[in-house]
């Protein structure tokens, strides 16, 4: 590797400036409050509004925070107690999946946005599909933990918030769990990742089941994938780059970056279903995105791409996959060749071929 020189490493600076002036931010947090039962409310909500821009303004991300202690590169650094309460979230469920003696566990996620309980007033396809497979799970004495996504879109304050891409900055800058988030001046609160990291560090198995949206995987689906870069390389020591001090990130990474793979060697399965075009193409892509953080697939019965009610009408979308019986029982094998996985996994009958080979190309 050619030697760095100290221009090439220096953080990248001026794009437009976000921040808003006091009048513009108040403006916006204000609203928020149009229920007419705000009307009454006047003063409390323009104390609030105060309260909230002297936050924005002293740009206090992390208001509450703690000495990180003992185990950490800088024990006297200060530490959001929320990173701090989730990264004890993800030892426990660590924990709970190297514990030999519990039940294995299959996380299954519903990636469609649809709900009877928001704007389109009827179930997706993909939760129906979700009970199936959580009920094989059950029936081969595994676990199911289910993961709606479509709370994003029926559920108040549930929110996954965009990854910040602190990654290619440097992957040390990543940390493990992401600690962009919350971010209490900016507003940006009510994050469900927090949760969803432990989910798939207690999973001895990952069913992911989506619908095809413009050729892609549904938007919950990729809000939630790209939040779980720091699961593949990310820094589980924020002391080390003392929060976000993306200079100090660099030099950590040219120094020599061991790029943990902190979801490596869970299984997984696949199940995409459309209606026009573009199923293969997520499925592959789902696919790929799960070995190249070193999951292993289940194999080809729990990798699936279907159609239902192909070029018809999508009023009668959910007739149609009543009446495909195969796709159904599709869905049904997948799932039981994931538990099959798992159980000759936790047998130690599952060999993954080459997972302790040396990677001659880090990331």
């Amino acid at each position: 590797m050619r030697r760095k020189q100290a221009d090439e490493t220096t953080p990248r600076k001026g794009m437009p400036d976000p921040r808003l002036n006091r009048t513009s931010f108040l403006q916006r947090f204000r609203s928020q409050f149009q229920d007419p039962v705000f009307d009454g409310m006047r003063d409390a909500v323009g104390q609030i509004a105060e309260g909230a821009w002297d936050a924005y303004s002293g740009h206090r991300k992390s208001p509450r925070t703690q000495k990180a202690g003992a185990g950490y590169a800088d024990p006297d650094h200060d530490l959001a107690i929320d990173w701090i309460d989730a990264a004890h979230a993800i030892d426990h469920a660590r924990a709970e999946y190297e514990d030999a003696s519990r039940a294995p566990r299959i996380l299954i996620v519903n990636g469609s946005s649809r709900s009877d309980h928001s704007c389109p007033g009827e179930m997706s396809k993909s939760w129906r599909l979700t009970r199936i497979a959580a009920d094989r799970c059950e029936a081969e004495g595994i676990e199911p933990l289910i993961l709606d996504l479509s709370r994003l879109t029926s559920e108040y304050g549930r929110m996954i918030h965009p990854c910040k891409a602190c990654f290619s900055t440097s992957p040390a800058l990543c940390h493990w769990p992401c600690s962009c988030y919350p971010n209490y001046s900016l507003g940006q609160v009510h994050d469900w990742m927090n949760e969803i990291y432990p989910l798939w560090v207690a999973a001895h198995g990952v069913l992911l089941i989506t619908p095809v949206n413009w050729y892609q995987p549904s938007s919950p689906m990729k809000l939630m994938m790209d939040r779980l870069v720091c699961a593949d390389g990310g820094n589980p020591d924020p002391t080390r780059t003392h929060g976000k001090n993306a200079e100090e990130a660099k030099a950590i990474e040219l120094a020599g970056w061991d790029y943990p793979r902190h979801l490596a060697g869970r299984l997984f399965g696949v199940i995409v279903h459309g209606d026009t075009e573009g199923a293969q193409n997520v499925r592959r892509l789902l696919t790929d995105w799960m070995q190249s953080i070193g999951m292993i697939s289940a194999g080809a019965k729990a990798e699936i791409d279907r159609y239902v009610g192909y070029y018809e009408a999508y009023a009668t979308s959910h007739a149609a996959l009543d009446e495909d019986m195969a796709f159904q029982a599709e869905v049904a094998n997948a799932t039981l060749a994931l538990c099959e996985a798992v159980a000759a996994q936790r047998a130690g009958r599952v060999i993954a071929a080459g997972m302790d080979l040396e990677e001659p190309r880090p990331k």
